[in-house]
């Protein structure tokens, strides 16, 4: 199990200390930029507590989108702030720019137990550039520097990476919670481990199932992913979306785990891709020319909540139909509840952005053992791989 730096350490002294703290509050806004879900926001409270109650000055970064270097009015940090603000009951100022003279001087002039929030890190080009000027300027900022935002730490970003090149660094409480119930699950699941992987493509999923197939006893398969996989049993799937160059992978993956490997038995299949759309349940490989599979059907629904019914751990990351459809949204809702309902007794782990969506949609948000906050970071650790971020933070600690 990997042992992470971490800002509990007791001989860390945080009172009067500026501390830049790495946040993923990369949250939803719209048009306007005020936030409309601030779970990520949620997520990051205990970290900025803690620092706060240690008499630290709280420097927060973040992301906001995909700005592109560009200023982008509504992806401004300030409805951020103003949302931080009101679940701390604590004013949290944020700033026109992350870098600079103005920035400079409001984090001289703050006091013990203040919080400021830096603007849009990606406002700048530096920070996806993993510029050595810009991380050297957000570094010079503080003191200390704590990683705290597990679902950007896949990235080898300035912020992420950068920064922990010149400063003592730490994980955050997030940060340490992520790694922990996910390694966890990899490294001493309780038996059997059943792994449901949805979503729309294989190639996102790939090293999950060969890392995860050596050790789960079970991985169900939905999601349009599961057409590539019926193209390779040599099924016809209609109009269905599948990767044409992916085929012989799904093959090669089907001869490896043939045991494990469970891929839906029927389909709901559609007339057009749409919510209103004309619909069949057909069993897999007899979707009729012009229709495409949009849910996987009842019978899959059944097989898959009696493989999850034995389970000791669960982990999910991808829906398994159109769930943005409420006539499609079927299968991954009753999956949702199957795996829901077992929290307690076993352990559930879930994440992807559309997953949580999904959960959301259907009532059962909070309702699992542990909702991860990252997609592509969640991912790659179930691959088995380092995050730049983690490893950025263990080459400090040697």
């Amino acid at each position: 199990m990997v042992k992470l730096p971490s800002i509990k350490d007791r001989n860390l002294e945080l009172a009067g200390t500026v501390v830049l703290v790495r946040t993923g509050m990369d949250v939803p806004m719209d048009e306007s930029g005020l936030v409309t879900d601030d779970s990520r926001i949620q997520e990051a409270v205990p970290t900025i507590k803690f620092l706060v109650e240690k008499g630290a000055k709280v420097i927060l970064l973040t992301h906001i989108n995909r700005p592109g270097g560009k200023i982008i009015e509504s992806q401004r940090v300030e409805a951020v702030a103003v949302k931080l603000s009101i679940i701390l009951k604590q004013d949290v100022k944020s700033l026109k720019d992350c870098i600079g003279a103005e920035v400079e001087n409001a984090i001289k002039s703050m006091k013990n137990c203040e919080i400021v929030f830096l603007e849009n890190l990606r406002f700048h080009p530096g920070e996806e550039a993993n510029d050595v000027v810009f991380a050297q300027q957000l570094a010079s900022l503080g003191s200390i520097y704590v990683n705290d935002a597990f679902s950007n730490s896949h990235r080898s970003h300035a912020s992420i990476v950068g920064i922990p090149k010149y400063l003592p660094s730490y994980a955050g409480l997030l940060l340490e919670k992520e790694i922990k119930a996910l390694n966890a699950a990899i490294e001493k699941p309780k038996k059997p481990l059943v792994v449901v992987l949805g979503g729309a493509k294989v190639s996102d999923k790939i090293g999950v199932i060969r890392n995860l197939g050596a050790i789960a006893d079970k991985i169900l398969i939905g999601g349009a992913m599961m057409f590539t996989f019926y193209r390779s049993k040599g099924f016809d799937v209609g109009t269905s979306r599948f990767e044409a160059d992916k085929v012989s992978v799904a093959d090669d993956l089907l001869n490896e785990f043939d045991r494990k490997i469970v891929l839906p038995v029927d389909v709901i299949a559609a007339d057009k891709f749409a919510n209103d759309a004309r619909t069949q349940v057909v069993a897999a490989g007899e979707i009729p020319a012009g229709w495409m599979g949009l849910d996987i059907g009842p019978e899959s629904v059944s097989r898959f909540a009696k493989e999850l019914s034995g389970a000791g751990t669960i982990i999910w990351n991808g829906p398994l139909g159109v769930f943005e459809f409420p006539n499609f949204a079927e299968g991954t809702t009753a999956v949702a509840k199957a795996i829901s309902e077992m929290t307690g007794r076993i352990t559930t782990i879930i994440g992807g952005g559309d997953t949580l969506s999904a959960v959301e949609k259907a009532g059962l948000k909070g309702k699992f053992s542990h909702t991860s906050t990252g997609g592509g970071a969640m991912l790659e650790l179930l691959e088995g791989k380092t995050l730049p971020g983690v490893a950025a933070l263990l080459a400090k600690s040697n």
